[in-house]
This record gives structure tokens, sequence and C-alpha cells, in this order.
């Protein structure tokens, strides 16, 4: 069962999606629910998408597919988006392209992907597509090193982190060390020890005391300019 915002949300996509041919902006769902601020609306989007009511289309940030409507709003039952032909309502027209959504999130200067570096130098603002990001809060860091290239992570990439006390084995995360240091490194953990792994065969791991790592966030995506 849907909370009443999710069910609010995937009936104003889908009416959106009839209407135009396109889904809502973040900020057109933003005030048709009269939330506070587009990270309540990035909550709701990943919810549906879990519960499988919506499919985000990849490389195009505000393009939302309806898979499915709740039983209780079959009247509303979701319908493919309408195709330019001769005889759509676009019949002579290019369709209106998709806008892509964008959220400045806080840059907090270079992190090492090799020998542990000072981070967190002061903040100015990165402009992300919307679409890089899920649920929770996030920040950006500019990759220095190539000790994570062979999980395609370069110098000078944007890392986008979400932020989090917690890891499993295996995610790539923002290790603080002894409180001074960060690096981005596969975490591990081994007894009373963590295992930091690099993805570069120059380079060998990274063991430190538990008590010695603090997680400040996981790798959510990558931003690259060329």
């Amino acid at each position: 069962m849907l909370t009443k915002k999710q069910h609010e949300l995937i009936c104003f996509i889908n009416d959106s999606l009839n209407e135009s041919g396109v889904s809502p902006s973040f900020e057109e769902m933003k005030e048709a629910l009269d939330l506070k601020s587009k990270s309540g609306v990035h909550r709701l989007i990943s919810a549906l998408e879990e519960r499988g009511f919506l499919r985000r289309l990849p490389n195009r940030a505000r393009a939302l597919e309806v898979l499915k409507m709740p039983e209780r709003a079959d009247a509303k039952a979701a319908k493919p988006a309408p195709q330019p032909s001769t005889s759509s309502t676009f019949a002579g027209k290019t369709p209106p392209a998709p806008a892509n959504d964008v959220i400045e999130i806080p840059l907090h200067g270079r992190i090492a992907a090799g020998v542990p570096i000072e981070a967190m130098e002061g903040a100015t603002m990165l402009p992300v597509p919307a679409a890089l990001l899920g649920s929770g809060e996030h920040y950006a860091l500019e990759v220095s090193g190539d000790s994570m290239v062979e999980k395609g992570i370069l110098d000078g990439d944007y890392a986008l982190i979400r932020r989090t006390e917690t890891a499993r084995d295996g995610d790539i995360v923002v290790a603080l060390i002894d409180e001074n240091e960060a690096t981005l490194k596969t975490f591990y953990r081994e007894g009373s020890m963590v295992r930091l792994d690099p993805a570069n065969r120059s380079y060998d791991p990274q063991r430190y005391s538990a008590r010695q790592v603090r997680v400040q966030g996981k790798l959510a995506g990558l931003l690259r300019r060329y």
C-alpha cells in the first residue's frame, strides 16, 4: 500500500505523461505536493521505484516511466507516453524535450584515490543532474590520484557521496582516518581491523584498527568533465 503522498505523486506524474508526453519537473512535483524541498520528491520517487510503480529512464534526468498504477486509481491506469506520428497530438510538431533537473550539492575539496590527503577543505556548490542522486543528503569530492582506476574512478572525477556513517563489505566509501585524512576506497572489516582496498594493482590495501576509521559516506555516482 502506498502512502498518501506516494499515491498523489504517481497520479500527478501519470496525468502529466498522458497530457503532455513528458514527466513533470522536480520543481513542479514539489509544488504539486506542497513539499518543502526537492529532496522530499527524490525520496518519494525512490520509494515508488522500489515498489515497482516507476522507472527512471537512463541518461535522461527528467524522464520517468509509470510501470503500474495503484489499484485504487484504476481509472487513471498508466498509458504509454504519446509518440510523435501523423495521427498524434504532436503531428507536425516536435515533442517537447525533457528538461534536465539540476541540484546543487556542496563540493568539499579534493580526496585521494591513493595515499590519504585532507578532504573537506571548504565548500562551494556543484550542479549535479538529479537523476544521478538517490534519496538522502549528498556532497561531492574531487578525486586526486589513480588508485581506483579499475573501478572507473579517475583523477579529476567528481565523486558524488551520500552521507552515511555505516558501510557494508564491498562498499566504496569516504573513510576518515585518525580524524585527519580522508581517502576513497573499498571497505572491508577484518575482525577488529578495517581494510581499505584500492582498485589498482600498483597499490597495496591499507589496514587500520576500527577505531582509527570513520565512514563519512558511500559513493553514489561520478561526474566527469572532458
